[in-house]
This record gives structure tokens, sequence and C-alpha cells, in this order.
């Protein structure tokens, strides 16, 4: 049961404790407020922690661990706006509980990620990395046609498991290789779409095992955490290609690796790891492996919009209008 929103009282001037640096000046943003971030980097989350005795407002990122207890240190906080799409990194429950907004970063990088996604899938099939590591290291000693045989897109299906934006936006890229798009989700997209991008609903199962290459695109729930384990890997195919932009944890990575090396699959592009910055050990030593660090937003356009969503969310909690992509609306109807 959630509590009335928390107001700002708006006699003294807001405390904003920003979790790392942005690519925009919050301070200029939010000139009415005390804004708290480091210089550079992340904010570690002890020193998170620390800061958000007296704090209004955070602005954090997906490592930032926003559950009860962390709530239960501010009690001034009104407002959470989490610098990403997903927020299983916020018991959102537990905010609403009591009274805090909780505000995400929707639409904005979903074109940057699908780029990021589509250059893994043709990454791993062409074995960039491996290609660009034999030149580089001395050991390419010319044109060989039997080197580095990769796979051709064309004519190929690729699976999505998962079917919101930036799903449907790789599926619209992936038109124009020529791909076959089957989609696994809890629910159809409109006829519309599926004619639009050319897209067929199956089972996961099924899916599994008639995709040449499988890109997740699910959110991280109980229902979807190791949802690609040893079985699910079994059941895909020889030559398959996975692809994960989405969350680590959706996939069982000591399994992945354990495939990789023995053959089962034809390679693997990740950009998202269960244990970030860590990565699995045999996972850096698989072969067919594009290995990325975390960057699926990482363009100039898709980061400044998401620090701009997030500061539009803090500035309308403070001044009493319902913050940008509000997680838990249920806190704003007004309190009676």
């Amino acid at each position: 049961m959630s509590v009335p929103r928390r107001r700002f009282p708006g006699a003294r001037r807001a405390r904003v404790v920003v979790g790392s640096a942005l690519p925009i000046d919050v301070a200029e943003r939010l000139p009415a407020c005390d804004v708290v971030a480091p210089a550079s980097g992340v904010m570690a989350q002890h020193a998170l922690d620390a800061a958000v005795a007296d704090a209004d407002a955070v602005i954090c990122l997906l490592q930032h661990r926003i559950d009860d207890a962390f709530l239960a240190r501010a009690p001034h906080l009104g407002v959470v706006a989490n610098n990403a799409v997903g927020h299983d990194n916020v018991d959102v429950p537990a905010a609403s509980a009591r009274g805090v907004l909780v505000a995400n970063t929707p639409e904005v990088l979903t074109d940057a990620t699908a780029d990021l996604a589509f250059a893994l899938l043709l990454a791993t099939a062409r074995r960039l990395g491996e290609g660009e590591a034999l030149l580089r290291q001395g050991r390419w000693h010319g044109f060989d046609p039997a080197e580095l045989l990769g796979a051709e897109l064309s004519g190929r299906r690729l699976g999505l498991v998962g079917f919101g934006r930036i799903g449907r936006a790789v599926a619209a890229r992936a038109r124009g290789f020529g791909l076959r798009i089957l989609y696994a989700a809890p629910h159809p997209a409109p006829a519309a779409v599926e004619a639009e991008l050319g897209a067929t609903r199956v089972e996961l199962p099924a899916l599994l095992a008639s995709s040449d290459f499988v890109s997740l695109h699910c959110a991280l729930t109980p229902a979807t955490r190791g949802l690609i384990d040893a079985a699910a890997l079994a059941r895909m195919r020889p030559h398959a290609i996975l692809i994960n932009t989405a969350r680590g944890a959706v996939v069982d990575e000591a399994a992945l690796a354990a495939a990789l090396h023995a053959g089962q699959l034809g390679g693997a592009g990740l950009d998202v790891f269960v244990d970030e910055p860590r990565v699995t050990p045999a996972l850096l030593t698989a072969p067919r492996t594009t290995l990325l660090p975390h960057i699926g937003s990482a363009t100039v356009a898709a980061r400044t919009r998401m620090a701009e969503l997030c500061v539009a969310a803090v500035a309308g909690w403070l001044e009493d209008r319902r913050p940008t992509n509000l997680v838990n609306p249920e806190l704003w109807p007004p309190a009676t």
C-alpha cells in the first residue's frame, strides 16, 4: 500500500545528489538547488548512501542499489530519477510505500541500443574482433580463402526475445539485411506492426530451436532472470549466435561460456554482464565472442537526452508537476 507522495516544502534550497558525472551541467539546469555530484566518474554505492541523508532528489545509475534500506536513510527524498530505461536496481514498491516517486529514461536510447545490438550481431557473425586482433598482433600473413569464415545474414532467421521499442527497432534494421524475424513476447504486437516488420510471434522454445541469431530485448524480472540457461542454450542451433544488450542476468553466464568453449554455439555478442564490471573469466577466453563494456546507449545524443530526462523529472517534482516517465504513477493522484 503506497502512501501520499512526498512534496518539496519549498522553504529552502533543494539538495540534489547525482550519482555520476553527466554530459550536461546539472547545477546549471537546476540553479535553485544545491547539487552534489562527482567531477568525473561514478559515485560508489557507499558514497551515495552517505550523501543521501539530507537529499531531496537523487539521480542514480543502474549500478546503484536503491532499496528500502537506502530509502530509510533519506527522510526528505521525494524523487529517484534512474538514468536508464530499466529500473531493476530500484525497489519501486518500497519507494511507493514511502511516497517517493521513481522516474526512468525510456525511448531516447532506443535507436542507439538497436544500432549497438546490430553491430554486435554483425561483428560476431563476421568475426571482426578476431580479424582485428590477428592484424594488430602481426599474425596476419595475407589473404587466405579459408581464414575467419563467418556467417551471412540474408535469408537467415533472427529471433527477438522481447518485442518492445528496442526489439522492434532491431527488427526494422534486420529487414534491410534480408533477415526473417521471429519474436517471443508475453503479448502479441499489433497486427499492423507485425506486418510492417515482417515479424511472426512464436513461443520461446520454438524461437530458440529455429533461429540462426537470437537477440535479447526483455526487461529483467523474476521471470526472465536466468532465462537463457543451459537448457535454453541446448535448444539453440549449433551455429546460432546469441546477442545480449538487455541485462546480464537474463543469461546464465557460466552455462553460456561452457556452451561456447564446447563448440555448442556459433558465437555470442554481449554488452551486459551479471556482475558488472566483472566478467565471468571463462567468457573472456571463449571463442567467437564479442564483448563490450555496456555501451548500448553510449552516443552523445542518447546519453545527453537521458540526463535531460532525469533533470526534468527532478524539476517536475520540485514544482509539484508530474515528473516525466513516472514508474509508480499510483502516487500521482492528489491525496484525499
